[in-house]
């Protein structure tokens, strides 16, 4: 016996139907800036661990800006961002350092 999820009522009010409709919207870009934000964290820590200076410090300041982004919007608390680039500063200016 398969456990399937509860079909969900559709809003009777017209008011409900249009928050279901901007609550989609709102929901795919929210989802999409998450995605870039991890991506751009990903993708920094690679260059750290490969070990290529230039291409940690450029990928690094792209980084930033899309993580300010995000957290401006509030998709991610702004001390999760304030913390991840911390942590990826810290990596990139030991790799500079060695």
């Amino acid at each position: 016996m398969a456990s399937t999820k509860p079909k969900k009522k559709n809003p009777r009010l017209a008011s409900g139907r249009k928050r279901v409709r901007q609550d989609e919207k709102i929901n795919a870009a929210n989802t999409s800036l998450r995605s870039k934000y991890r991506t751009a964290v990903k993708n920094v820590e690679k260059a750290v661990l490969t070990g290529d200076k230039a291409k940690a410090t450029e990928l690094f300041s792209k980084m930033q800006a899309i993580v300010d982004t995000v957290a401006d919007k509030g998709i991610f608390h702004k001390n999760k961002a304030a913390r991840d680039k911390s942590r990826l500063s810290s990596k990139v200016k030991a790799l500079a350092a060695a």
